[in-house]
C-alpha cells in the first residue's frame, strides 16, 4: 500500500501498524512526534494505529539548543 511518510512515497505491507513502522525504522517513539492525515497522534495510541492507503504521515524530531 502507497503511504507519504515526510512527503516521500513510501510501499508499505498492508495492515502495517504505525508502531511497526516506527519499529521497522529503528526509531525511538519517544523520541519523535508523530502526526498522521493533519492529527497529532497520542503516544498511547501509537500500538492501535493501523496505517492505510494513502495515509500522510509526518515524522517529527524536536531538538534542542541553546
Amino acid at each position: 500500500m502507497l503511504v507519504v511518510v515526510n512527503r516521500q512515497e513510501e510501499n508499505l505491507p498492508e495492515g502495517m501498524s504505525l508502531a511497526e513502522y516506527i519499529g521497522s525504522k529503528g526509531l525511538e517513539p519517544n523520541e519523535f512526534i508523530f502526526i498522521l492525515n493533519e492529527f497529532v497522534v497520542e503516544r498511547d495510541q501509537v500500538e492501535r494505529i493501523i496505517l492505510k492507503e494513502n495515509d500522510r504521515l509526518e515524522v517529527l524530531r524536536f531538538v534542542g539548543g541553546g
